[in-house]
């Protein structure tokens, strides 16, 4: 898929190209983020898994959508992110793709998908990008990743760290706890955090780590610093679609802060349209379709033939 064929789901204007929007943003890239580090402009991350959310967090003017592996538990009903597939996020990189027009799309590279082989994984990144239209991937991990990070850039895919709390690495962790609480934590995320930085990745999320820490890697590093539980010195933020909606079941971590309530609304919304069934008010008359005044005229014409034959 490249760029220039891709519409977005667009209306396509003269000869067949799409229609250009008014006042479309630039495409955002690898280098916009570096850039807007360097100027002290905040970043806005949020994840995305379908067309119709994704499309709306574009049109919304956020910088990066990250097809996360998130995934696992905030539409697939999974309990963690171990069991997505590489088929499950190409399928909804792919629909996060055709719905986006100027936010940077970063595919979450799944559990599995590079912990084994390197190859494998430098294969796998390359996948998102030629079938599903990523344009970055994201790994989770440290100073253990720096070679495969090179590897995958290599291959001309830009990639996004992920360091601190790492979902993927729950079990060795015990949990989901914040890291880097004590000197040896802290050195190890400052030292994880400047090899991926010097082995090249265009950022790296920060998660569940003390804001103090947050702060000197921010300062340490030349790539910016998106956080999710990381407090507010980070270059960026991040936050899962869901979380921000009270589209998840679950208690919310600390860090979250609900913006709508999406739930609500689609629960009244359902059981408004359940009420309109039961009482016959839906649908309506003027909502449904209608023969034109000659076939219907025709129509009854018949109808009365029959019922006479029938009386007869």
């Amino acid at each position: 898929m490249s760029i220039t064929s891709f519409t977005g789901g667009q209306p396509l204007g003269d000869e067949g190209k799409p229609a250009r929007p008014q006042n479309i943003r630039p495409k955002i890239t690898s280098s916009t983020i570096h850039e807007k580090k360097q100027r002290h402009e905040p970043i806005t991350c949020l994840t995305a898994y379908d067309y119709a959310t994704s499309r709306l967090v574009d049109q919304a003017g956020i910088d990066m959508i990250l097809v996360g592996d998130s995934l696992a538990q905030v539409v697939l009903g999974y309990d963690n992110t171990l069991p997505v597939t590489m088929d499950e996020m190409l399928h909804h990189t792919r629909a996060v793709r055709r719905a986006v027009r100027s936010a940077m799309v970063i595919a979450d590279m799944p559990f599995g998908a590079y912990h084994e082989d390197e190859k494998e994984g430098v294969h796998n990144a390359v996948r998102f990008v030629k079938e599903a239209g990523a344009e970055a991937v994201k790994l989770e991990g440290g100073a253990q990743r720096v070679n495969l990070v090179r590897r995958v850039l290599d291959a001309e895919v830009p990639v996004m760290g992920h360091i601190g709390l790492t979902p993927q690495s729950l079990h060795k962790m015990g949990g989901y706890k914040v890291q880097g609480k004590d000197f040896s934590g802290i050195e190890r995320l400052v030292k994880d955090a400047v090899a991926l930085d010097r082995a090249g990745v265009f950022s790296i999320v920060l998660e569940g780590v003390p804001r103090e820490v947050a702060a000197m890697i921010t300062r340490e590093i030349s790539c910016p610093t998106i956080g999710i539980g990381a407090g507010p010195d980070c270059d960026g933020q991040v936050l899962v679609f869901h979380d921000i909606l009270n589209l998840t079941f679950g208690e919310p971590a600390k860090f979250i802060r609900r913006y709508g309530d999406a739930a609500a609304l689609i629960t009244n919304a359902v059981q408004q349209f359940k009420a309109d069934v039961e009482s016959g008010s839906y649908p309506s008359d003027a909502e449904s379709y209608h023969l034109p005044k000659e076939t219907r005229a025709e129509l009854d014409t018949i109808l009365r033939r029959k019922e006479m034959k029938a009386y007869r």
